[in-house]
């Protein structure tokens, strides 16, 4: 049987399993079902039979004595008790290769956009391969985002991990829409995990465009979806890229989001149940989130690279959530949207204050590190001081630094704002950096 006549398989109703030793199903509970008389692992995939046809795939994810719990990947109706439960014997392998560019993918790699079956692929694992942390490039070259703010005061490096933290409604998909359209790599895998199925439209059609769309790879799984088609879509869009980055390509990997991957595995974790830790989330939560990310970045020398942005959902702006904590202390940075500079009309509403890019002084000359970090002391330190100039209670030559950061606002304002369709390579904004400085900074600014 041929890759495409196998998939063809796996994603039909043409029972792609052989009835070795069926097994029973005896209880279903909320999102979880139980059976008995399986000789399965976990991980292992599962059909159960539906009274009225098209079984439903489950995943075995834990077991109590001879009792195995599944989570089902489709919506459970029509089960019913007693009915047989049949483990796969086709691997669990997902669809990869280059027939994916321009399309849309849900978890399990059924095509979403009705162009037809896919073409030109090849099999990879949704777990991935781990790689030895001393065999990855390091992270030595820049990459260009095409977005002035970032490139000029975070700057990104080609194999970084990097998280985008915001609430709702600062701007967070657009800034993702025009990454994609701008940034310089290879090939741009991006998935939308647990979004409206509205956004998701609307993210295709409007920000990510045709012309975007032509070296993308979405893969996306609405927030309907079950927590493992999530969980599965979150993993699938990273083996798209590893598989790319094994090729030798630079991928641009952008995961939206992070959070709501976290939320899927505690659904999962509490509905087979493992006790709550951290404001609800499971430990197994916190283990899952640096296996995820550590699958991203520089692969070993001479080799591609995935450069990955994960947005990170602070809810009611709380940066202080448990996984958006446990995501700053995995990630090699973050840039924090604020909603204040969005209800200003700031956009990209990043505040430069809050974000910080570790690799950025690995990557960048000396001149262009100190100025930044003098634009970004300029910045605070009028922040500190707003108040007294607003009600005209400062006296101009009383505070050189804050003399200076009122003489130099404007101008800092108008190059972090960016159009949507402007683009800003590096050399442009380390130009823009240069009009603000001339002279060559010397230090921190006191």
């Amino acid at each position: 049987m041929s890759l495409s006549e196998r998939w063809a398989a796996v994603l039909t109703e043409s029972k792609p399993y052989q009835p070795r030793v069926a097994g029973k199903l005896v209880r279903m509970v909320g999102l979880t079902l139980e059976a008995i008389g399986l000789n399965v692992r976990v991980g292992d995939r599962c059909m159960v039979e539906r009274n009225h046809g098209g079984d439903i795939e489950a995943e075995v994810v834990g077991f109590d004595g001879q009792r195995i719990f599944l989570m089902p990947i489709e919506q459970m109706d029509g089960l019913r008790p007693g009915a047989r439960v049949w483990p796969l014997t086709v691997a669990a392998d997902v669809p990869v290769g280059h027939g994916l560019l321009g399309r849309i993918l849900d978890g399990t790699g059924r095509p979403l956009d009705q162009k037809g079956p896919l073409q030109n692929i090849d099999q990879g694992n949704l777990q991935g391969q781990t790689i030895n942390p001393l065999h990855r490039a390091p992270i030595r070259e820049p990459l260009d985002v095409g977005i002035r703010a970032i490139n000029a005061m975070l700057t990104v490096g080609r194999g970084q991990r990097i998280g985008l933290f915001a609430g709702s409604g600062v701007g967070k998909s657009v800034l993702l829409g025009m990454m994609t359209r701008f940034t310089n790599a290879d090939v741009v895998v991006v998935g939308l995990i647990g979004e409206r199925g509205r956004e998701v439209k609307e993210f295709i059609d409007e920000i990510l465009g045709e012309e975007g769309l032509q070296r993308s790879v979405v893969v996306a799984s609405p927030a309907d979806d079950s927590p493992l088609m999530r969980l599965r879509a979150a993993q699938y869009c990273t083996s798209i890229a590893e598989y790319f980055r094994d090729q030798g390509q630079n991928v641009l990997l952008l995961m939206d989001s992070l959070t709501r991957y976290a939320q899927a595995q505690r659904e999962i974790a509490l509905a087979v149940g493992e006790p709550p830790a951290t404001k609800g989330y499971p430990p197994s939560v916190f283990n899952k989130l640096p296996k995820l990310v550590e699958r991203t970045g520089n692969g070993p020398q001479g080799g591609g690279s995935i450069t990955a942005f994960y947005t990170v959902l602070s809810e009611g702006d709380d940066m202080q959530d448990p996984v958006a904590d446990a995501s700053r202390a995995i990630l090699d940075g973050h840039i924090v949207l604020s909603r204040k500079l969005a209800e200003e009309g700031h956009y990209p509403a990043i505040d430069v204050e809050a974000s910080v890019s570790r690799v950025m002084p690995q990557i960048v000359s000396d001149d262009w590190l100190r100025k930044a970090q003098l634009c970004k002391q300029l910045l605070s330190h009028y922040r500190q001081n707003q108040d007294l100039v607003a009600v005209g209670a400062y006296q101009a030559g009383t505070d050189n630094v804050l003399d200076l950061a009122m003489d130099r606002l404007p101008k800092i304002k108008a190059m972090l704002r960016q159009g949507l369709n402007e683009g800003a390579d590096l050399q442009a904004s380390e130009a823009g950096l240069n009009e603000l400085f001339p002279v060559p900074a010397q230090g921190n600014a006191k």
